[in-house]
């Protein structure tokens, strides 16, 4: 998307617009288009333009996990390389964030790290258009385009002294957003070039994902050769966002849709029916099961009618199974039993510990419950998967229902006639 260049000369026009378009009238002069469209967002969202920009801050702990699990890790020496020493000689910071808009990464003029909590930017924060208005990273998060945001174009009047320039990067594998790369410094920093350097730099980024990806997946197909040599029937090895590697016995697709949630066993896929999945180096060995394409789809019976015996039934098309279970993750199954549409980690952390902070405990009691349970899990929200039929043995009486469990989700239940 071509983006307007800013003019610095321009700030007190646009100061005289900002107050117009907050007087409710029409701006004259007025702004480029798409700081008009980021304050009209904002508007409509509520904004408070003298509210104070900061937010409340992540966990330390939240913080490792989302730079953990995020896609742009990886990448983070090419943004450095590119990004970091000049924003540091510019009297400015490099900021990269998730797709949610909150801050993982910080990095350039130690003065302007300093300056810039002040706004609250740093590790943590929040930076979307909803919780501080018109700005670079929150905008670039609203358009998934690059932008430019400088002085009075900030909808937060504290924000005024800034100027930063941000641009989205995308998984090249998937085409989602991984997160805002962004530079940000004092307003005397303006330099008009500032957005095609960003631009530049997260377009890098995502290239040197893409010879990554292909790397993998030439050293997948080395692996999966000889196993689709040894194998009849129908098969393919795909990585793990479903780039197909190799392929026997039936004509090759460039990419098979994956639920967003896969384990080995038996898995059901929507094109090619029942299918057993092995883990690979890399990806997935997937082998059609022939004749099933029609099968049902699977059933999970959640049996907490004995508090010794606690146990979920799965039953497919091809076999049933029996995972015993612990009470804690008893409570979290019962909880994505209640809410069939799916729950957050707070969410869950709220259920059953009445905490909605208790994430990192939730994701690793998900992770141990997913190593029996892959096959009926889903996640992001985490839920029974959309095909699979639950139903929950309660006990006889109410109050027998986990009877050592304080899980708000279970003493509700108790309290209510109403069961799942």
């Amino acid at each position: 998307m071509e983006t307007r260049p800013v003019v610095t000369g321009t700030v007190r026009p646009v100061r005289r617009a900002r107050g117009a378009r907050l007087a409710g009238d029409r701006p004259v002069p007025t702004p480029r288009a798409e700081i008009d469209a980021s304050w009209e967002r904002v508007l409509r969202i509520g904004v408070d333009p003298e509210q104070s920009p900061g937010s409340e801050l992540l966990e330390m702990d939240e913080i490792e996990h989302r730079r953990r699990t995020s896609a742009l890790g990886g990448v983070m020496p090419v943004l450095r390389d590119g990004l970091a020493a000049i924003a540091d000689a510019a009297q400015q910071i490099l900021v990269v964030t998730d797709p949610e808009g909150r801050v993982l990464w910080r990095q350039g003029h130690a003065a302007v790290m300093r300056r810039a909590k002040d706004i609250c930017l740093e590790e943590g924060a929040a930076w979307s258009e909803s919780t501080t208005g018109t700005n670079a990273i929150g905008t670039a998060l609203a358009t998934r385009s690059p932008v430019q945001v400088h002085s009075a174009e900030h909808f937060i009047r504290a924000l005024h002294g800034w100027t930063c320039a941000a641009a989205p990067v995308r998984d090249p594998r998937d085409g989602k957003l991984m997160g805002i790369v962004d530079i940000s410094g004092p307003a005397s920093t303006f330099h008009p070039a500032t957005l095609a350097l960003v631009g530049s730099v997260a377009s890098l980024a995502e290239g040197e994902m893409r010879a990554r990806h292909l790397v993998a997946i030439e050293r997948l197909r080395s692996v999966a050769a000889p196993i689709l040599c040894r194998l009849g029937g129908r098969a393919l090895v795909v990585d793990g966002h479903g780039w197909l590697a190799a392929v026997s016995g039936m004509p090759p697709v460039d990419r098979l849709p994956l639920p967003k949630s896969l384990g080995p066993g038996r898995v059901w896929l929507a094109s090619l029916g029942m299918c057993r999945v092995e883990p690979l180096p890399g990806g997935w060995l997937v082998q059609v099961a022939e004749g099933q394409r029609d099968a049902p789809p699977r059933r999970v019976v959640l049996d907490l009618s004995r508090p010794r015996g606690l146990v979920a039934h799965v039953a497919g098309p091809v076999g049933t199974w029996t995972v015993r279970l612990s009470p804690r993750h008893a409570e979290l199954l019962y909880a994505l039993a209640v809410h069939r549409e799916g729950r957050t980690a707070a969410e869950l952390a709220q259920d059953v510990f009445g905490d909605p902070t208790r994430t990192v405990t939730v994701r690793a009691e998900i992770s141990r419950i997913r190593r029996h349970l892959a096959e009926v899990l889903a996640h992001r929200p985490y839920r029974f998967g959309e095909d699979v039929e639950v139903e929950v043995v309660h006990p006889d009486q109410p109050e027998d229902l986990l009877p050592r469990s304080t899980a708000p989700v279970v003493l509700g239940a108790r309290a209510s006639t109403h069961r799942v």
